[in-house]
């Protein structure tokens, strides 16, 4: 597993992350989901050229032409709900990909103690797949850690 980190380089994203942060743009509904969108397709961009790939022949209008085409075998997986936008960004990019969702919730013990719940995973297999777990709600990556244990 490889960590990329976006936050060390300047790019739109940065654009995209201010707003999101920004408490008075969360309270804009459409423009929230549409900023988590685009930072999945941003993200999705740049994590493409960390893939592996090999050259094809292309017949063009003029010819052929040899093209690097990715070989990852790719599935995004997300934690529901709030994870759909950005999904939704990493499928912009990549539609060849299949898809794996997680549906997972809070079970709180007290107003500041909770455990997380995994209620069920849809998943094709990941053999030989490079998986993308994709979760916009990254505090303490436990929904995370839990999702991908079952894999």
């Amino acid at each position: 597993m490889k960590v990329i980190d976006f936050s060390r380089t300047n790019s739109i994203l940065n654009q995209y992350v201010s707003e999101i942060r920004n408490v008075e743009v969360q309270n804009d509904r459409l423009r929230f989901r549409r900023n988590i969108e685009r930072i999945g397709e941003v993200m999705a961009y740049e994590m493409s050229k960390e893939f592996q790939y090999s050259v094809k022949n292309i017949q063009t209008p003029l010819g052929i032409a040899p093209v690097s085409t990715p070989d990852n075998r790719l599935v995004i997986s997300t934690i529901l709900r709030a994870g759909l936008p950005f999904h939704q960004g990493f499928l912009r990019y990549f539609d060849y990909a299949e898809n794996a969702f997680v549906s997972a919730y809070r079970k709180y013990k007290d107003t500041l103690k909770f455990d997380i719940h995994i209620e069920y995973i849809a998943s094709p297999r990941i053999d030989e797949k490079t998986l993308i777990i994709t979760d916009p709600m990254l505090a303490t990556g436990s929904s995370m850690e839990l999702s991908y244990q079952p894999c």
